[in-house]
């Protein structure tokens, strides 16, 4: 068993993401308007990746900062985390989200509720609207977050130092290619918090779905081709 303090680290480090990153995304319309522009993809693609480079660092030695019930998962699956734990961890990453979504709410109600809070929209027109692109969009990047993960933050031989980087690196690409797609969630607590405080379930079970399943995908690969023989190398 991981010690409790860990919980809150994940509630805590939760918050953090889904409060700064629904927030840009709130504040990108509010400054440069309801379409989408190069400005208001790259503030809102800041504002997620730095919330997770600096969560990383500030509790990735408490609870692994995992902030993501996709990469929680494939921890408990690869057994870097105990199945109580894990289900610890993601009830506290809900928590922490709808606490952050909530306070959006007390702060901002007009302006983020014409943005249901930050929560995603669903497949865009440049996908065609289309569930099986947008599934397959969340499904891969959610692969390379979590291979990023693994590979600089669980992998023996990553270089120390660099994982909360190289992860809220990875956050921004993401976001900065995704946003335009899906809305960039690729992290199921990061939609559910402002999709209970704004009422907003329209392809919920997407944002489940295609992260978790690539997240499994990522960590069984990279936890059994190059995390465990490295631990065996050790």
């Amino acid at each position: 068993m991981v010690n409790p303090r860990a919980y809150l680290a994940e509630a805590i480090a939760t918050y953090g993401l889904v409060f700064f990153g629904p927030l840009s995304v709130i504040l990108a319309i509010a400054s440069f308007g309801e379409t989408l522009t190069t400005q208001s993809v790259l503030f809102i693609s800041l504002g997620h990746g730095g919330a997770i480079a600096l969560m990383v660092y500030a509790f990735g030695h408490v609870s692994g900062a995992h902030i993501n019930p996709a990469v929680t998962i494939p921890m408990m699956i690869t057994k870097k985390i105990g199945i109580a734990d894990g289900i610890g961890y993601i009830i506290s990453q809900l928590i922490g989200a709808v606490a952050a979504a909530a306070t959006l709410k007390a702060i901002l109600p007009e302006l983020g509720a014409a943005v249901n809070f930050g929560t995603q929209g669903g497949p865009s027109e440049l996908i065609n609207n289309s569930i099986a692109s947008g599934f397959a969009v969340e499904a891969v990047l959610t692969f390379f977050l979590v291979t990023v993960i693994f590979m600089t933050a669980v992998h023996k031989k990553a270089s120390p130092g660099w994982h909360g980087f190289t992860i809220g690196g990875m956050v921004f690409l993401i976001h900065l290619i995704a946003v335009p797609l899906t809305g960039a969630s690729v992290n199921p607590a990061r939609t559910f918090g402002p999709a209970l405080i704004s009422g907003f379930w329209e392809f919920h079970w997407l944002y489940w779905a295609a992260p978790v399943l690539g997240g499994i995908i990522a960590g069984l690969i990279m936890n059994y081709v190059f995390v465990k023989p490295a631990e065996k190398e050790a």
